[in-house]
């Protein structure tokens, strides 16, 4: 069956966006592969994640230098899901993560916005047991 593999974040520089991933959000340092003398394959990854990782993309042109930080037009683009909501809220604020809002309920678990080291806009979201038994990713 198909699975989503990848979703590509544009970054201003690889080792900082790799510091921010680890040591503030927590992800795994899953690939750092040297392709040229400019490019790197770098991808990393919540801890367990099974499916879905995340390539961070060095900015090659302008135009995607105009893009970091506001590569969904403001939207909230991804949705970090936890199991322990106040303890990873908890400990990526003591990291430095900037959250727009306070944690709030809502009809299908507890979410925050919260923002990356660019700009982009995340949820970091702990569904209920309703919302898992309906499928809701």
């Amino acid at each position: 069956m198909p699975h989503l593999g990848l979703v590509t974040v544009v970054v201003r520089d690889y080792d900082e966006a790799i510091a921010f991933y680890r040591d503030a959000l927590g992800f795994e340092l899953l690939e750092d592969t040297p392709i040229d003398s400019e490019k790197r394959w770098v991808v990393v990854a919540p801890p367990g994640a099974r499916e879905t990782a995340v390539l961070l993309a060095r900015a090659a042109t302008g135009d995607q230098e105009a893009r970091i930080g506001d590569q969904t037009g403001g939207r909230v683009g991804w949705f970090l899901n936890t199991d322990a909501f106040e303890r990873d809220y908890e400990r990526m604020r003591a990291a430095g993560v900037t959250f727009e809002e306070a944690p709030r309920r809502e009809p299908y678990g507890t979410v925050a916005v919260f923002r990356d080291l660019y700009g982009n806009r995340w949820d970091l979201i702990q569904l209920n047991a309703r919302a898992r038994q309906d499928g809701m990713l």
